[in-house]
């Protein structure tokens, strides 16, 4: 735990995210002053309640998106039985394994593979929110990719991508996998999770050289190492990018996170699926590669996708009347969903 708690503190890639904030504040403040308006970036997606602030429903968003590109996906409701549920599951045909999800939340909170009918029935019963249930896409790759486009344009930019590295372990035939979390620099950071995740394979010996994938949720705080792939931008990829942003009218702004198997399928608008559209609050998350940016470049990163940000909001009002959300009811959805956070992070 020392070790840990040491190894974060020294690693700007683990400080808290207020840290990447809060040293904006004044940046955030002048664009606001410039919009005459606290609550201007509410403009940015129409299309998205609040724009994407984070109170948003994942379910409703993932509606927006094109069948080509959308996962099977279910929602099951807090007050819904969950028999009802394992129904729509069959009707749509999602098997097992599968990935639940709270309906509203971020950072990869509660986010878990689910193997067995079993081990859904476990989950519904544990946490009684509103949460998605997806099919469990079998693609090598993930990555994030962050689009803006003015409305006034039809063509946007491509302005982030970030490739998603999977914790690995590789088995050298005598240790078991309990061992080579601890041996390893990343994964002994996570060992609380991945003991969870794989309490009945912990005492495993994988064979010599076999990769040993401890978790397959795309998120940092589950151990995803975040790389810069920004040398993949490329006009043919905003040109797929375009082709969405036009199909889902009144979003401007912010990241998809894909599944895929080649960049090169990815590129030329083949064989990848959207699991989720994020709106205001998505981070350009190349800046959480540390080996190729640092804490001052992060900070500069996310004032110049503000500036953007106060761009596409600020046309979407004056030219298509698009209203900006007063700032009180923004700042109570704000409190909302503090307290939500709140409640979940309890029940995890």
């Amino acid at each position: 735990m020392r070790y840990k708690s040491l190894h974060k503190t020294l690693n700007w890639e683990y400080w808290p995210s207020s840290l990447f904030y809060i040293p904006n504040i004044p940046y955030a403040m002048y664009l606001a002053l410039k919009a005459k308006h606290l609550a201007f970036f509410s403009a940015a997606n129409p299309a998205i309640k609040s724009s994407g602030n984070g109170t948003e429903s994942k379910y409703n968003t993932i509606l927006l998106i094109p069948e080509k590109y959308k996962p099977k996906t279910v929602l099951h409701a807090k007050d819904t039985q969950i028999t009802n549920t394992l129904y729509q599951l069959k009707k749509n045909n999602i098997s097992y394994p599968l990935i639940a999800k709270p309906d509203i939340g971020f950072r990869g909170l509660l986010v878990e593979k689910l193997s067995s009918e079993n081990e859904l029935i476990a989950y519904l019963t544990n946490y009684p929110i509103d949460i998605i249930i997806q099919e469990f896409l079998d693609f090598k790759n993930e990555c994030g990719v962050f689009y803006v486009r003015n409305p006034n344009q039809q063509k946007g930019k491509i302005t982030s991508i970030t490739l998603k590295k999977f914790l690995t372990v590789l088995g050298d035939g005598t240790s078991s996998i309990k061992d080579l979390i601890v041996k390893d620099t990343r994964a002994k950071l996570y060992i609380d999770i991945l003991s969870e995740i794989h309490q009945n394979t912990l005492n495993n010996i994988p064979k010599n050289k076999e990769i040993i994938t401890l978790s397959v949720i795309g998120n940092h705080s589950k151990g995803t190492q975040f790389i810069s792939g920004n040398h993949l931008i490329s006009k043919k990829l905003e040109e797929t990018l375009d082709t969405l942003s036009n199909a889902i009218p009144g979003w401007y702004y912010g990241r998809i996170d894909v599944k895929y198997n080649s960049f090169e399928e990815l590129e030329n608008d083949v064989h990848f699926k959207i699991l989720e559209i994020n709106g205001i609050i998505s981070e350009p998350t190349h800046i959480y590669d540390a080996e190729n940016s640092s804490y001052f470049k992060a900070l500069k990163a996310i004032r110049i996708h503000w500036k953007t940000l106060y761009e596409i909001a600020t046309t979407n009002h004056k030219n298509f009347n698009v209203p900006y959300k007063s700032a009180k009811q923004f700042i109570s959805e704000m409190f909302e969903l503090r307290a939500y956070t709140k409640k979940i992070k309890k029940l995890n």
